[in-house]
């Protein structure tokens, strides 16, 4: 049985294409910056993103570790929507390696605004009894907010609060391009305010491994220094980084497939039974379904792989289904036609 998975845009697979930069990349030693295409990658996206350097690393939470660590020092706190991917899905590594305490704050649907985030950071003095707020995060597209995607005056607004704070901006870009598809706004305007910026080539780019760290000349060199200490140090990892350029160069404007094929999904499942989807919150390649009028939603998982169908429970009620580029117009119409013969 041929399965469509929409458990996430994780699980994409090299194109012929991308097999094939693979294959004939120039490689050399990257602990050593020797090897020709991670240094062309850097260029690159350090170009793309505006910014004077970039770092190729193995993920995109060892880039949000990275930057955390850079930017901070053991013992400070960093301001962080409370259903962001750093404080919810990386494995505490912000207080485990980086040593800092975190400040969650409830946002609307993952998207923060200026006046939370301005209500978060600590006051001076205190009586030594605080932190020291040092490091603000915003998450673009929001993972758990369904992957919404900041306005340009919300990142402009909360920019404003950091500087006036005296505060670093980091973005964790895990989906920064499908939000820049939604937007119509470049990758360097949504990146302009950030202080760092981490980019995934998985996910919706289809590389098999692989993220991206830009920053300032200093940023980065002292960012290079924490990649060594977590083990992100890779050798003729040119291999991988001819993925990523090509990505790059071929899979960005296709993401508008996939917001497209998300907002059809939605709109069938909604129409079903016991199905509920809030189709107006489809912002991009993310939908997140209510199940309460059906069974829990591992029955439903499980019933859905059986018709060869693969989505992920994310919550006592909820599934989520993520388009990717592996999945086309017959993989939408199959998982579908596999929902509604489940309801039946």
């Amino acid at each position: 049985m041929k399965f469509i998975d929409l458990r996430s845009d994780t699980v994409t697979r090299p194109t012929k294409g991308m097999k094939e930069a693979m294959m004939y990349a120039e490689v050399g030693d990257d602990v050593l910056g020797d090897d020709p295409t991670v240094n062309l990658l850097q260029r690159r996206s350090a170009e793309m993103f505006g910014k004077e350097e970039a770092l190729f690393i193995p993920s995109g939470t060892m880039g949000n570790l990275i930057s955390i660590r850079t930017h901070t020092e053991p013992g400070d706190e960093i301001i962080v929507d409370s259903s962001s991917h750093i404080y919810i899905y990386e494995g505490g590594g912000f207080a485990a390696v980086a040593g800092v305490s975190i400040r969650p704050v409830d946002s609307l649907g993952g998207v923060l605004d200026s006046s939370s985030v301005q209500g978060a950071i600590r006051p001076e003095g205190g009586l030594s009894h605080f932190p020291l707020t040092k490091l603000v995060c915003l998450e673009n597209t929001s993972n758990r907010g369904g992957g919404r995607v900041y306005s340009k005056e919300a990142i402009t607004e909360i920019g404003d609060v950091a500087k006036d704070n005296n505060l670093k901006l980091h973005l964790d870009g895990a989906r920064v391009f499908n939000a820049s598809i939604k937007s119509g706004e470049k990758v360097c305007d949504i990146s302009s305010p950030f202080d760092s910026v981490s980019f995934c080539l998985s996910k919706g780019l289809g590389c098999p491994v692989g993220s991206v760290l830009v920053g300032s000349k200093v940023f980065i060199q002292r960012a290079h220094r924490f990649r060594k200490m977590f083990g992100g140090g890779m050798r003729q990892a040119g291999v991988l980084a001819g993925a990523g350029i090509y990505a790059l160069e071929n899979h960005i404007q296709r993401l508008e497939e996939d917001h497209q094929r998300a907002k059809i999904l939605g709109e069938e499942l909604n129409e079903i039974p016991g199905v509920n989807v809030e189709v107006e919150s489809i912002a991009t390649n993310m939908v997140y379904i209510d199940i309460s009028g059906l069974r829990d939603p591992e029955f439903v998982v499980s019933r859905l792989e059986e018709r060869g169908v693969l989505m992920l429970a994310v919550g006592p009620t909820l599934l989520r289904a993520v388009t990717h580029l592996d999945v086309d117009d017959d993989g939408i119409s199959r998982a579908i036609r596999g929902f509604k013969s489940l309801v039946n």
